[in-house]
């Protein structure tokens, strides 16, 4: 069952009330044993493809903690006069972890991420059991891909697996290990948090990122790959506008 504590709703999903320190405490806490459960961190692009498919929803909604990773819809959202959860980027999440709650002789167990990324970010980190395993490219269309996905995180259990292999394909993945009952410890979906902690990309300077525009950073970094997604995600602001209307019309119907 999902646990998030005093979640804020915002276009469908409950989002965590927590900020980093309370996030990393709360998973600092959960014992490396307990059956296996998902961390989600949305974006901008998430939001607008969960809108376009809805089918995708439950692998956010049954997830045990959600996250959201956008200052943009937080600051477009409280423009709307909506209530907007605080912001926990992935890639802080990830890289708080390894720096203050990870201890280098644990197990770390990685899906997805070149060998030459994690092996970066094990050395950076002094960590000395990372269990890593790379599927191919379009292994969510390969069940028996899928399967060895699945079966290396189950053979490899850790407190913390990181799932960089993209999304929804690192939500599905963690939906079907939640469902099959046999893994532990929580599995963090973390797209491309480990390219900058390895220094394969860079990160917005900090006063860019705390102005929300970060985004803008990462494409001009890589135009090729991200003007069209973040044009797709443009469709967020009519997303959380409609929210916000009908948040109206619904108050202003109450008796």
């Amino acid at each position: 069952m999902p646990s998030d504590p005093a979640g804020i709703a915002l276009l469908g999903l409950d989002f965590a009330a927590l900020d980093l320190a309370a996030t990393l405490r709360l998973l600092a806490a959960r014992p490396a044993a307990a059956p296996f459960a998902a961390v989600v961190t949305p974006n901008a692009d998430h939001l607008v493809r969960l809108a376009q498919r809805p089918d995708l929803l439950p692998l956010y909604r049954d997830a045990w903690l959600r996250l959201l990773d956008s200052r943009v819809v937080a600051r477009v959202a409280r423009g709307f006069g909506l209530p907007a959860p605080p912001v926990v980027p992935g890639s802080d999440l990830t890289a708080a972890l390894f720096e203050q709650v990870i201890a280098p002789g644990e197990p770390v167990t990685v899906l997805g991420g070149e060998p030459a990324v994690v092996e970066a970010v094990r050395a950076r980190y002094g960590l000395a059991r990372v269990a890593h395993h790379n599927p191919p490219m379009g292994f969510d269309r390969d069940p028996e891909a899928i399967a060895r996905a699945i079966g290396f995180i189950e053979d490899n259990p850790a407190r913390f697996t990181f799932l960089a292999v993209g999304s929804p394909r690192q939500e599905v993945v963690a939906a079907a290990l939640v469902k099959r009952g046999k893994a532990t410890g929580l599995g963090l979906c973390i797209g491309a948090s480990l390219l900058f902690l390895a220094g394969r990309e860079r990160r917005a300077p900090r006063l860019v990122q705390r102005a929300g525009m970060e985004w803008a950073w990462r494409m001009a970094q890589d135009p090729r790959r991200l003007v069209r997604r973040y044009w797709d995600s443009t469709a967020i602001i009519r997303l959380l506008s409609q929210e916000a209307r009908r948040r109206r019309s619904e108050g202003a119907a109450q008796p």
